[in-house]
């Protein structure tokens, strides 16, 4: 389950590489068949559901290219709690 996703603004992308050899969970690529405005392969993420919200790709990307969108924590946290509550025994 993804616990955040990020958004790219392809058409500022220079195609650098940076952000993929930065990536964790190795889901960022660089483009081979298209290409932006400017003639560049933009980065593409080959696996959102993989996408774990650390937001490494926008702190290095020097032309500010992603938005990072992360999970809140409360929503992770009632989950866990909804699930602790359904597994404990009726009294």
């Amino acid at each position: 389950m993804a616990k955040g996703f990020v958004v790219i603004d392809v058409d500022r992308c220079k195609g650098c590489g940076l952000c993929t050899n930065v990536c964790p969970v190795n889901i960022l690529a660089l483009s081979r068949d298209t290409f932006n405005a400017k003639g560049y392969h933009p980065v593409v993420v080959t696996d959102v559901e993989k996408c774990i919200g650390c937001a490494s790709c926008a702190r290095i990307c020097p032309d500010i290219v992603f938005t990072v969108y992360r999970q809140k924590r409360q929503t992770q946290r009632a989950k866990i709690g909804a699930s602790a509550v359904a597994a404990a025994p009726a009294v």
